[in-house]
């Protein structure tokens, strides 16, 4: 049987062994488990039971996380991503008035698209139709948005009727709570030690001690946690999507059936690009660190591994979270020395183990708690920023766009398509137009339709 699995694996092929799969594997898990905590928090905004929604984010992470290992067999692990989870919950759902199961009807539809191009030429032609830089600058945009939500949560910054946002009180206790999250997580992260790794869920931890204190001595109230019996909200979550699909035709509270038609291909198109330069973006980190790319520096097995990626995000949908995505996070495992999908299959049993703590994760649906991961996870993303070409005036008047409309409008997708827009009549005025990918044109186009049909002036809302 060990031998067995040796074999499958290929242990030998990629020179590890099972003690140095298992470490990686547990290190994968522990560095990523604040997603245990922060999706069904967030989510649970949108409606989403916050039982049900714990199960899908355990369940979904677990069993996407073994399809990678037994398609692709590399220790990439997977999970509802950040910045999609933010997207479907302040966007789709709170902003354009679509239903939680409406939106998780658009996560599959762009889950099946993903599948079907995954083995095609259309998905590279996607990918090549899109400039480096503007790809970045969605990237980064994405961080802006994660990071502005953070703060927004924490309370560090304010609605304000003058001038739209405004620092808040930095005295509140929730807030201070929320500062000292965000002052931990950044000394962990930065901390030349081995304990950088686990920089979130340390973080999130230490917080959650000192708001508990906090609670028993009297500053906030008592803790509630969760019990095993709201668990049962999952059979509310999964198959949700198909109550989705036949409400997208009725007409809602906030949204008639034509303006959910209008705006459901944009929303796909969203969610489906940010799965994918996602997906392929945390591939070539993981494999890069891990030694894994061929000489030429590329993927072996990429195919399989976004088709596994893809396969995680029908079933996520299906089981009641937004899209499933490569982490990043797994780079840490394979830093500890995992190279195969061994270590995967790890972390999926640990993902699955985890949901006994359901009780516990009551107080960690308390906002100051949970902030600061959001604020981090968005600096590292707008790292990004620095791959945008600004010398290139119709690059930066496209990127500059995209990110700042991303946070302006909160959302992702009207970032990308002011982005495409701004950048395609910018390279027309250079007398460029060559340059632009015909994709691109389609894109825009159908972008300047959405906008228009997207205005209440067309009587598209109720």
């Amino acid at each position: 049987m060990i031998q067995r699995i040796r074999s499958f694996f290929k242990f030998e092929e990629r020179n590890t062994n099972f003690r140095a799969e298992i470490m990686g594997g547990l290190v994968t898990f522990l560095a990523m488990a604040y997603i245990l905590a922060v999706n069904p928090n967030m989510i649970s905004a949108a409606g989403i039971p916050i039982g049900g929604a714990f199960i899908a984010t355990a369940l979904g992470a677990a069993i996407a996380t073994l399809i990678m290992a037994f398609t692709a067999n590399y220790p990439v692990a997977l999970a509802p991503g950040m910045g999609v989870n933010a997207f479907f919950t302040y966007t789709i759902v709170l902003g354009i008035g679509y239903s939680w199961q409406e939106a998780l009807a658009a996560s599959f539809i762009g889950g099946l698209i993903f599948v079907a191009i995954s083995f095609t030429p259309l998905r590279r032609k996607l990918i090549e139709a899109i400039p480096k830089s503007l790809r970045a600058a969605i990237g980064a945009g994405i961080g802006f948005f994660i990071a502005f939500v953070g703060l927004q949560n924490a309370g560090i910054i304010v609605g304000d009727p003058a001038t739209g946002v405004a620092l808040g009180n930095l005295l509140d206790p929730s807030v201070l709570v929320a500062l000292f999250g965000l002052v931990v997580i950044i000394v962990l992260y930065n901390v030349k030690s081995k304990l950088n790794r686990f920089a979130f869920i340390l973080a999130i931890l230490v917080t959650a001690l000192l708001y508990a204190i906090l609670s028993v001595v009297g500053v906030f109230p008592p803790i509630t946690l969760f019990e095993y019996s709201e668990l049962g909200t999952f059979k509310e979550t999964f198959g949700g999507f198909i109550t989705g699909f036949k409400t997208l035709f009725q007409d809602g509270p906030r949204l008639t059936a034509s303006a959910k038609l209008m705006t459901l291909p944009v929303v796909v198109f969203a969610l489906l690009f940010v799965d994918i330069f996602d997906t392929a973006g945390t591939l070539v980190a993981v494999t890069k660190a891990g030694d894994l790319q061929d000489e030429d520096g590329n993927i072996p097995n990429l195919d399989k591994a976004l088709f596994a990626d893809a396969v995680g995000t029908l079933i996520s949908s299906t089981l009641g979270t937004p899209e499933i995505t490569s982490f990043v996070e797994s780079s840490t495992g394979v830093e500890s020395g995992a190279r195969t999908g061994f270590a995967n299959v790890v972390t999926a049993i640990l993902f699955l183990l985890a949901i006994a703590l359901f009780p516990v994760m009551g107080i960690f649906q308390i906002f100051p708690i949970t902030s600061m991961t959001l604020i981090l996870v968005g600096v590292l993303m707008a790292g990004q920023f620095a791959e945008i070409d600004w010398s290139d005036k119709a690059i930066a008047i496209g990127s500059f766009f995209t990110i700042i409309m991303m946070i302006l409008t909160y959302s992702v997708a009207d970032g990308i398509a002011f982005g495409f827009i701004t950048y395609t009549i910018a390279k027309i005025a250079q007398g460029k137009p060559k340059e632009v990918n015909l994709l691109i044109y389609v894109f825009s186009l159908g972008f300047i339709l959405y906008f228009i049909f997207y205005s209440k002036g067309f009587n598209l809302f109720t």
